[in-house]
């Protein structure tokens, strides 16, 4: 029975407890994979055994349904078949490597060599031929996350008196915490991960703000601006953030 207090009061919903998300947390922090393939049952198949390892999965039934999905959703792999309704395969991997260098896994009936070698050439990670084994295509998978987290950048990172802690996405000057926009943090980790390399306009503007922004440098200016008064000494001499005339920019850590 309801005590006389809560007689007549309206229920309330229990307040939700931080574990739930922190359930929801891990959940979002599986492997994301996009599978691009125009065939429903593969599709399924896919889906099933890679959810079955601790995979998320999303899907595209033809190629520009997934160049969108992975310009959104940033997957960590993708499974690409070359046999596409509206765009050839190959044709979208050499798209995706305009800007980004999210492994790609080939999945598909053409299993010449030619075949192979061309799509490797254009960038694929490895290929791998219609009908396959689940295993082998999950312990390829696996493969390519691996090389790849090889290759992220390490976990705190120092230069001058600039510390970057990148699994805690802390930003400190001289010990003090320095405030970063989400696209300010995305441009830092880009060029720091990229050290030492010239990185043209049209490779950051694709990288950080996606197709269809490769003519809008203002945004590249702006943000750099932002990051040199933030994170320099002297804004107007960098030491670490370098404008390479008429190409792009480039990090150099000392």
């Amino acid at each position: 029975m309801p005590s006389p207090a809560t007689q007549g009061q309206p229920l309330t919903r229990p307040v939700e407890t931080p574990g739930l998300f922190r359930m929801n947390d891990a959940e979002a922090r599986k492997p994301e994979v996009l599978i691009i393939d125009d065939e429903a049952q593969i599709r399924r198949l896919l889906r099933v055994t890679l959810e079955a390892e601790e995979f998320a999965v999303r899907e595209a039934e033809c190629g520009q349904v997934g160049l969108n999905e992975i310009a959104l959703h940033r997957p960590d792999l993708v499974v690409l078949d070359l046999g596409l309704p509206d765009i050839p395969g190959v044709e979208v991997l050499r798209r995706l490597r305009e800007w980004t260098r999210v492994p790609v896994l080939i999945l598909s009936v053409l299993g010449h060599e030619d075949d192979k070698v061309t799509a490797l050439d254009d960038g694929a990670d490895d290929y791998l031929t219609k009908p396959f084994n689940n295993r082998e295509l999950v312990a390829r998978l696996r493969v390519m996350q691996r090389r790849e987290q090889t290759h992220e950048v390490g976990s705190v990172q120092r230069y001058g008196a600039v510390e970057i802690d990148f699994n805690r996405r802390i930003v400190t000057k001289r010990g003090e915490e320095i405030a970063l926009t989400a696209k300010e943090y995305a441009l830092l980790r880009l060029l720091v991960s990229h050290n030492g390399k010239v990185l043209t306009h049209r490779q950051v503007l694709l990288e950080i703000w996606g197709p269809g922004t490769e003519r809008q440098t203002h945004y590249l200016r702006v943000y750099l601006d932002r990051l040199r008064h933030k994170l320099e000494d002297d804004p107007k001499q960098p030491r670490f953030f370098k404008t390479v005339l008429g190409v792009g920019y480039r990090f150099v850590a000392e």
